[in-house]
């Protein structure tokens, strides 16, 4: 089987000659070799490029005489969940989605990024008052990584 060491080391040399912000959000191994890889840039979005380059330097790297595989790389879909520290610093701004591990859901704009956590500014109407109508509340949410299950970006095509 082939090593996630080495294909992490052969992407991430690629990645350091093209110095445009890649870096890997996942890479998994299978035990047939069928080697799944997922970027994302820290400014603006992957290119095909980006894959295409990333994926020869693999390719041209690996002995298919040794051990046959199959390399699929690509880039972080909107769909997916939030898994990489830098694509919450990249969503700085957006909205969020966040499904916390003891099943509390929370959405809100992602207004700082820390080492261990994020901080989510959720704004809804409450009644403060019995006697009043509803009024914008503005709620600070600190999250940190370790209880977040999910996070998902909220696509607005505003």
């Amino acid at each position: 089987m082939i090593s996630k060491e080495i294909i992490q080391q052969l992407a991430e040399e690629r990645m350091n000659e093209l110095n445009n912000g890649l870096y890997i959000v996942d890479l998994s191994i299978s035990s047939s070799n069928v080697i799944h890889l997922e970027l994302d840039k820290l400014k603006g979005g992957v290119t095909v490029d980006d894959c295409v380059s990333v994926s020869r330097n693999i390719e041209h790297n690996l002995d298919r005489e040794k051990e046959d595989f199959e390399l699929h790389v690509s880039s972080a879909g909107l769909d997916k969940p939030l898994r990489h520290i830098n694509q919450y610093v990249k969503n700085i701004g957006r909205n969020l989605n966040v499904v916390l591990k003891s099943g509390i859901k929370l959405e809100g704009e992602i207004i700082k990024v820390m080492d261990e956590k994020v901080i989510l500014e959720s704004k809804t109407l409450k009644k403060l008052d019995p006697k009043k109508r509803k009024e914008l509340v503005t709620e600070y949410h600190e999250l940190p990584f370790n209880d977040v299950k999910e996070a998902k970006i909220i696509v607005s095509f505003k």
